[in-house]
């Protein structure tokens, strides 16, 4: 059985590298939605499964850094596969997401005590986080210059924050207290 070398990236490693902290940033606006917002009333609840307020909160830059292997995947496999555009860099993410999402909840779910809801919420959440991912990276890949993805994914990320405070300002999400 002959093995072939896998293809050197088509783009260099510094641009790979600035599009991975992109796509790592677009993650991180979308959780922080997901789970400060339209998730938050899950993590309220009474559960043997989850770690209490105080402590959860401290261990967040470790999920976010979890993101930078995905990212990296990410970023990895679409080089290597030559996508490029928006709109397949989405499918891509959606596709991908799905799948290691997928067999992770439900791995989860069959040795857990995590609710129904909040693994159904977590797999929803993550696979679309890996979407927007994929569409910021296929963006990415299809363009020159990244200063506009730049802005593109500032702007998610104050529209997640805008968005996340008015959930819980007007009710819609609680805001944890922590302490």
């Amino acid at each position: 059985m002959a093995h072939s070398i896998p293809s050197p990236p088509r783009n260099p490693l510094s641009r790979l590298a600035s599009l991975g902290a992109l796509a790592w940033l677009s993650m991180v606006a979308v959780d922080f939605f997901l789970h400060a917002g339209l998730l938050a009333s899950l993590y309220v609840q009474p559960s043997p499964f989850l770690l209490p307020p105080k402590t959860a909160f401290a261990l967040i830059p470790i999920g976010y850094l979890s993101f930078t292997l995905l990212a990296t995947l990410l970023v990895w496999l679409a080089d290597a596969l030559h996508l490029s555009g928006t709109r397949s860099g989405f499918l891509f993410g959606l596709a991908l997401g799905a799948l290691i999402w997928g067999s992770f909840m439900m791995g989860l779910a069959s040795i857990s005590t995590a609710s129904p809801a909040l693994v159904l919420g977590w797999f929803v959440g993550q696979t679309l986080e890996m979407a927007v991912a994929g569409a910021v990276t296929g963006y990415g890949l299809q363009r020159e210059a990244l200063s506009p993805l730049v802005v593109r994914v500032g702007f998610i990320l104050l529209a997640s924050i805008i968005l996340t405070i008015l959930l819980q300002s007007f009710g819609f999400a609680p805001a944890t207290k922590i302490g």
